[in-house]
């Protein structure tokens, strides 16, 4: 039996890489804002990972949440909360939760689409410290992550945004 050249292992490599994973996954779609490119990289990180938040779909839906979150209308201090629901679809309300899930696939993501996303990301970041206001209480609460900037902003009551108690 003849042997594969090293040569053409590695592009049979490149080529079930580049692919979807599989012939009855939907086409692909392009994520608003990122190039064709960057986009499949995320697809195929979201695929891939084996994170239990970050699932198809979820980093498209993650910039669509924060995007609305930080050019909501009008000039008032943005006040995210805590959901107390666990499940991962309805944890996307949070908005640090969300920021966060973005900074893990931001982590997987291979250089040129990290550095993409990673620029779309740093200015809604920037939006976000202009409509949100810091928790000067962070340190007396000990927090669950309060290394993390967007975790020490002030947040808001649930039941106060919606008028429910």
């Amino acid at each position: 039996m003849p042997r594969n050249r090293p040569g053409a292992l590695r592009a049979a490599q490149r080529l079930r890489a580049d692919r979807p994973l599989s012939r009855d996954s939907p086409p692909l779609t392009r994520i608003h804002g990122l190039s064709a490119r960057t986009s499949a990289a995320v697809h195929r990180c979201e695929a891939l990972s084996t994170d239990y938040d970050v699932f198809p779909g979820m980093t498209a839906y993650a910039l669509r949440r924060y995007r609305a979150f930080v050019g909501a209308p009008g000039r008032r201090p943005r006040y995210p909360f805590l959901d107390d629901c666990g499940c991962r679809a309805c944890a996307l309300r949070d908005i640090r939760h969300v920021r966060d899930m973005l900074g893990t696939v931001l982590r997987h993501l291979p250089p040129r689409p990290r550095a993409e996303l990673g620029r779309m990301v740093a200015s809604l970041d920037l939006r976000y410290l202009e409509r949100t206001l810091p928790d000067p209480f962070t340190d007396a609460r000990r927090q669950w992550r309060p290394r993390v900037w967007w975790y020490r902003r002030l947040e808001g009551c649930r039941y106060a945004a919606t008028g429910t108690v």
